[in-house]
């Protein structure tokens, strides 16, 4: 099986457990602001993806900036078997597809170094300084250059001024010995990271700060990750329903915390293929709730008897967790709590379907409004 790349052009995979959609669209945003690219669209990251976009490259690319899906041992390595990548990105390793790997997080770390194996030698590699579960990767024998970025710890691009701005956050990187100012239009601390991938890999390629300013302006954002529909008299609903792992929810509930005013309302459902890690993770993101000032904590799937439980323990009031097994009952019990000044972040797996009620609060809070 044939390898294709662009000759001599940077040719950039992302993978990680969470992040790779939006730091890979960071990237190409950027890289854009100049150049001809070939971008893997939306999240199509699978094998059979990759093998497709093979056929796509041409001369005229640039670059190319791909995605990296994983379920399995040996998907990577295929990928890189279809597309050889000189950049390699892995923005971090969490539990998303843990049942998979026996449940161990040594097992996702294994199946991720696949990138590091059959990424070109002569490559450059991209690590968070921050995620300690990265320091599992085997990188040892890498004969390439490896660049860290990072928040908390000392990393060769490192933010700090962090804040929570309008729809977005702001932060500061020093670039060449001179510190600039971003602004990425997503919240989140995560997305920090996921933007210093982005900021150090098209700074190495000569991209002025200017541009790379610019063009994190200007991303293309993914619905339904941590997309804010603002419904007047101070309701929002975060819409994080497209996917859930721990780690994901944990910095999803992060943001509740962080930009809900009066009310902040989890409404979690349950998460897939954790496998034996599954009641461990569902009461890990209920303990997390309680740690983090949320007032109501509503779950629904096989997986919420776990979170409310993980909650409880924790010592999140017991009136105020709610855990249902239709979507139906789901519904009537959050339109009854829906009031001026309510945040509400809704988060689940793809498989469980969250956006349906994301769909039905902004129809019902329309058509209440309408009556008013």
């Amino acid at each position: 099986m044939g390898k294709k790349s662009i000759p001599n052009k940077p040719v950039i995979a992302v993978t990680g457990s969470s992040g790779k959609t939006t730091t890979k669209e960071m990237i190409a945003a950027i890289l854009k602001k100049r150049w001809k690219i070939f971008k893997s669209p939306r999240n199509r990251n699978a094998m059979s993806d990759t093998k497709r976009y093979a056929a796509l490259l041409r001369p005229g690319h640039r670059a190319a900036v791909l995605e990296y899906g994983m379920q399995y041992y040996g998907n990577i390595k295929r990928h890189c078997q279809y597309i050889r990548p000189n950049i390699g990105v892995i923005t971090n390793i969490g539990r998303a597809h843990i049942g998979n790997f026996g449940g161990r997080i040594q097992g996702i770390a294994k199946a991720k170094s696949e990138l590091i194996r059959y990424m070109k030698t002569s490559g450059t590699l991209w690590l968070s300084a921050d995620d300690r579960h990265s320091k599992l990767l085997h990188t040892k024998g890498f004969k390439g250059r490896i660049v860290r970025i990072g928040i908390r710890n000392k990393a060769d691009y490192r933010a700090g001024q962090v804040h929570y701005a309008k729809r977005g956050m702001t932060f500061r990187v020093k670039l060449d010995g001179t510190e600039y100012r971003f602004y990425i239009p997503i919240l989140g601390m995560h997305n920090i990271y996921n933007a210093l991938f982005a900021i150090g890999i098209s700074h190495r390629l000569g991209f002025t700060p200017k541009q790379i300013q610019d063009g994190l302006k200007t991303y293309e954002k993914q619905k339904r990750r941590l997309y804010v529909y603002d419904l007047g008299r101070g309701i929002r609903i975060i819409d994080d329903s497209f996917s859930a792992n721990p780690d994901a929810v944990k910095a999803a509930l992060d943001v509740l915390s962080a930009i809900g005013k009066k009310k902040k309302i989890a409404v979690l459902g349950s998460m897939l293929e954790l496998g034996a890690y599954s009641v461990k993770g569902h009461k890990e993101i209920g303990r997390h709730a309680a740690r983090k000032n949320i007032t109501k904590v509503y779950a629904i799937g096989k997986g919420a008897s776990q979170i409310i439980a993980g909650a409880k323990e924790t010592g999140f009031p017991t009136q105020n967790l709610h855990s249902f097994v239709s979507r139906a009952q789901l519904h009537k019990a959050l339109v009854r709590v829906i009031q001026p000044g309510t945040t509400i972040l809704v988060k689940g797996s793809h498989q469980i379907r969250m956006n349906k009620t994301v769909a039905y609060l902004k129809r019902m809070y329309f058509k209440n409004r309408e009556n008013a």
